[in-house]
């Protein structure tokens, strides 16, 4: 199993920052490439840009610790678990990194790098910055 990170500062507070990463139903917001997802219970759904539906089991949903990870269901990919935590950097700032095991390892850098692209799109949310990135 093979593990990418990525990780980014945002000039917001965790609790601002937590409430979009821990919300199972925005994902369609920020992540590149999903175009919608439904929640039912501890199941997301997401669809992507060729409509594509991919079933996750969210696994963790936590906003003390801030903490949200999810799986993807097994098939095209062996294993997998995402995990987003938010961490209070002390100065109205927080620390977001976003973890991703998987098996393939060869398919850990394809998810990682939308994961890099995800939290720059949260940042550039979150901070009021410059135009949209098309969704693909």
């Amino acid at each position: 199993m093979a593990t990418v990170r990525r990780q980014i500062i945002i000039n917001r507070t965790p609790d601002d920052v937590y409430a979009v990463l821990g919300d199972p139903a925005t994902i369609a917001d920020w992540f590149p490439g999903v175009v919608s997802a439904t929640v039912d219970g501890n199941a997301r759904v997401i669809t992507t840009g060729s409509g594509l539906p991919m079933t996750e089991e969210i696994v963790t949903n936590d906003a003390i610790q801030r903490r949200f990870q999810y799986r993807l269901a097994p098939g095209f990919i062996r294993d997998h678990l995402g995990t987003i935590d938010v961490f209070d950097l002390g100065d109205g700032h927080s620390l977001v990194s976003y973890a991703t095991d998987c098996e393939p390892a060869a398919l850990a850098l394809m998810i990682g790098g939308a994961t890099g692209n995800a939290l720059k799109e949260v940042k550039r949310q979150l901070e009021g910055q410059g135009p949209r990135a098309e969704k693909t």
